[in-house]
């Protein structure tokens, strides 16, 4: 609800100290109340008690008046008589000498005297007169209420009563007002059928008439009613009445007269609190603003510090306030060296010092935004054989190698940026924007670079290549820029440069070659990846009698794509496998064909280096093979055994137990050793095309193919010679010994139909016994 600390205090306070002044002041209201009401309470009890003896003395007054009229002679003897005129000269002398309002004669027939008949319900009047000796009460003349006394008129016997009335009207009940010490509103009330009607019946309320009705049945103590002024206490007194009926006398008093001699008292005790809370909200002020000021002052300062800026809040006091505040500027201290270690460690690397990738990029992208017209240029120098210096050296002499190479780069050219990207590579930002000029630039620096650096006593040789790419701002984000001077370095280490700017067509595209696997694996399942064979030819009997078989794929935007662009991807990719066992089906399937048709031969199957050492693949591809019963051959490279030795030789000692020949694939072409070639269980041994398609030009070719074929049948293994092309190869590779041969000049790889109508033509020819005939 309120947002200021020093609002709530104020609030908090000034509400605390008006709960506290109400609560005395009702308490107070209360009190006084109550007292006032319990002394009206006890005036009105005595005001009734008063009364009660007021209306004795004058019913007794009454009573001896009459009784003196009764017994007086003349009077009996005017009423034995019947002498109107006496009758009404001494009733009128005593009602004069009285003070009353009615003195009447009634006979003991019912005839009125001294008053007007229809004023007088006479024969009720008679009834009650004739019911008790000397009746008295209250009795309805003229439809106002009087007090009546009677007295009988004995003559000896009874002959009439003398009837005296005083009216209860207001100067009655003025006068019996007066006896009270308090101001009270007396009022007469008569019952009429169910209802009470007062005498004034501008007195008379609804509630009002309601109390009297309840009142004249209970003990006659005091209540309250709300009457039209505010709340009233009443008190009904019963009175005896004539002939019926009943009548009560009312005495009312408001309680706001009891209150009134109280009002000073409560007026001052309201102006009391109010200028007791006026102080307290002025002091509540004052104290909440010493306290909420620093406070205020410290929350300006965490928002502040919340920004990043530099706070330090001045507090005088001693008190918790001003500890808090000197706590907080230690703990903002505190943030800011923390910040900026933490900064630091953000944009450096922990082992060098240098600028992290993070500090590079953003120093690469405010050079871009600086002047988006010109390019910035990096570089990534990278150390090479950099695992094999810290074998020798050890960590940490390898990391202030890359220290002191991080300072030779800068002490070269110090407008340069360092940083570290790899553990073996640095990012050199430069403020040249030419890319040739940064290349001969770089290429110049290189032998100041590969100085020998003395660590530990010691001089270490290094070696360096660099790879460097340019960008605008805009055309490249810096994370990509970083990326080409990394791809860059390998195109500089693969061409034996040091120093070479990346190379984009020679890139190529690698979203769209790695989109090309997921495409591979469609076109496996949908058919558009296909197998041609190229067979192979029996040197010793001239027969044709194995294919290899040849993946090859018709894309549909692409056009043809040769295996090496997809095979070399799917086993970077790991997706070989699955291209693998599709091979493996398909040439399972061509080989059921064939022998359908007359023709069997061994199925030859390249299997990737990545598969030799899966166990998994190697038990999935025997079960294949044996399920279908084919003549099976996987070629493989020798270097395949290198990665996982006694793995891959245990899966090949498996295929060899199945009945799948092996075949030691491109034998010659890498760095062939004879220790794998006399551990591995193969059953033929491929020279690699390269020695073959130069041995008719070549001596030295010749000579080691001829070495290769005596090696290879001392080790028990047949040979097989590809890229035959000639028929002067063909013939050399017989008189060798060469057992088959395989290549464009006996057949091009072609689909399944195409070999099974080759395969016929060539069991067709007379001239199969002497395979150069067939060639001519």
């Amino acid at each position: 609800m309120f947002n200021r600390l020093q609002t709530k205090l104020t609030v908090l306070y000034a509400g605390l100290f008006a709960l506290a002044l109400g609560a005395i002041a009702v308490t107070v209201y209360l009190t006084i109340a109550g007292t006032a009401q319990q002394a009206v309470r006890q005036e009105l009890t005595a005001t009734g008690g008063v009364f009660d003896r007021v209306w004795a003395l004058r019913t007794q007054r009454l009573r001896d008046g009459a009784d003196i009229l009764s017994r007086d002679f003349g009077f009996r003897a005017a009423v034995a008589t019947r002498d109107a005129p006496t009758i009404d000269s001494a009733l009128a002398n005593l009602r004069g000498r009285m003070g009353l309002d009615l003195a009447v004669m009634m006979n003991v027939d019912g005839e009125l005297t001294g008053v007007d008949p229809s004023k007088l319900d006479a024969e009720r009047l008679w009834t009650a007169l004739d019911a008790e000796d000397g009746a008295g009460g209250v009795f309805m003349v003229d439809g106002e209420p009087y007090q009546l006394i009677s007295a009988p008129i004995l003559s000896p016997t009874l002959t009439g009563w003398v009837v005296f009335g005083v009216r209860l009207d207001d100067r009655e009940m003025q006068a019996l007002e007066r006896l009270s010490s308090i101001r009270l509103d007396a009022d007469v009330f008569n019952r009429e059928g169910q209802q009470w009607r007062a005498e004034n019946a501008e007195r008379q309320t609804p509630a009002l008439s309601a109390f009297v009705a309840n009142a004249a049945k209970g003990d006659g103590a005091p209540g309250r009613i709300q009457g039209p002024g505010g709340d009233e206490l009443v008190l009904v007194k019963p009175l005896k009445t004539l002939g019926g009926g009943a009548s009560s006398l009312v005495l009312r008093y408001p309680l706001a007269l009891a209150l009134a001699p109280y009002r000073p008292l409560l007026a001052a005790v309201v102006l009391a609190g109010l200028v007791g809370a006026a102080l307290v909200i002025v002091a509540s002020w004052m104290l909440s603003r010493g306290l909420a000021r620093p406070i205020a002052e410290l929350d300006a300062a965490a928002q502040e510090l919340e920004q990043g800026r530099e706070v330090h809040v001045v507090v005088q006091t001693r008190d918790e306030i001003g500890r808090l505040a000197d706590s907080f500027n230690r703990m903002a201290h505190g943030i800011r060296d923390r910040e900026a270690r933490i900064t630091h460690l953000a944009m450096h690397d922990p082992e060098t010092g240098l600028a992290n990738r993070h500090a590079l990029e953003a120093e690469i992208a405010a050079r871009m935004a600086a002047d988006p017209t010109r390019p910035v240029i990096i570089g990534a120098l990278g150390l090479d054989r950099f695992t094999f210096v810290r074998g020798a050296i050890g960590y940490t002499l390898a990391t202030e190698l890359i220290v002191e190479i991080g300072e030779r780069v800068r002490a070269h050219n110090p407008d340069v940026m360092v940083g570290r990207l790899t553990t073996s590579t640095l990012c050199v930002v430069s403020s040249i924007t030419d890319l040739e000029e940064a290349v001969a630039i770089v290429t110049s620096a290189t032998p100041i670079l590969e100085a020998p650096v003395r660590l530990g006593g010691d001089l270490v040789d290094i070696h360096v290549s660099n790879g460097l790419a340019a960008g605008r701002h805009g055309e490249i984000a810096p994370h990509r820029l970083i990326e080409q001077a990394m791809i860059a370095l390998d195109q500089a280490r693969d061409a034996g440069r040091k120093a070479s700017p990346f190379d984009q067509a020679a890139y190529g595209d690698p979203a769209s070659n790695l989109s090309l696997m997921s495409e591979m694996l469609e076109a496996v399942r949908t058919g558009a990846l296909f197998l041609n064979h190229q067979p192979k030819l029996d040197l010793r009997t001239g027969a044709i009698t194995g294919a290899e078989a040849l993946a090859r794929w018709i894309h549909p935007t692409r056009g043809f794509l040769g295996p090496d662009l997809f095979v070399g991807m799917a086993e970077e990719t790991g997706h070989i496998r699955a291209l693998t066992d599709y091979v493996i089906d398909q040439a399972i399937a061509d080989q059921q064909a064939l022998r359908a048709a007359g023709h069997d031969l061994v199925m030859s199957v390249n299997i990737s280096g990545r598969l030799i050492d899966d166990l998994g693949f190697a038990r999935q591809a025997i079960a294949r093979v044996s399920e279908a019963g084919a003549r099976m051959c996987f070629e493989i490279t020798e270097t395949a055994v290198v990665g996982n030795a006694a793995v891959a030789l245990q899966v090949l000692e498996q295929f060899k137990a199945a009945g799948i020949a092996v075949s030691i694939d491109d034998y010659g072409s890498g760095l062939s050793s004879l220790a794998y070639l006399k551990q591995i269980p193969a059953d033929e041994l491929k020279i690699d095309k390269a020695f073959v398609m130069g041995m008719d030009g070549e001596a030295k070719d010749a000579l080691l193919v001829k070495s290769t074929v005596d090696l290879a049948h001392s080790l028990g293994l047949k040979v097989v010679a590809e890229g035959v092309e000639s028929r002067e190869a063909l013939a050399m590779l017989q008189v060798m010994g060469c057992d088959i041969a395989q290549g464009y000049h006996i057949a091009k790889p072609m689909a399944l139909p195409a070999l099974t109508e080759f395969l016929t033509r060539w069991g067709a020819e007379d001239e199969a016994a002497d395979p150069r005939a067939k060639q001519a």
